[in-house]
């Protein structure tokens, strides 16, 4: 029996763990928009409660981004394009 028979099998599981890997939704700070603005958005585009939205939004604010949601990247795509088209930075990383 080969030792190594088994070790040439892992690397194609692993590849298949990476493509189904979870991704963030990345929120970037900008000096245009209020407060008010992406604590709305947060709430209408990724379904965060008041406090939440309040936390990612102080969060990007001082640390200059703060992921806003976790997903697959076909999940996180929309609320990317919504809050792009808000005139939102935003990406998924």
């Amino acid at each position: 029996m080969d030792p190594n028979k088994n070790l040439k099998n892992k690397p194609a599981k692993e590849e298949n763990v990476n493509t189904k890997k979870e991704r963030f939704l990345i929120l970037h700070n900008d000096d245009y928009h209020s407060f008010d603005y992406v604590i709305e958005a947060l709430m209408v585009i990724c379904e965060h409660e008041q406090e939440q939205a309040v936390q990612c939004t102080l969060l990007t604010h001082y640390n200059g981004k703060c992921d806003v949601k976790k997903g697959s990247f076909s999940y996180l795509r929309p609320m990317k394009q919504a809050l792009i088209a808000k005139d939102l930075k935003a990406t998924i990383d």
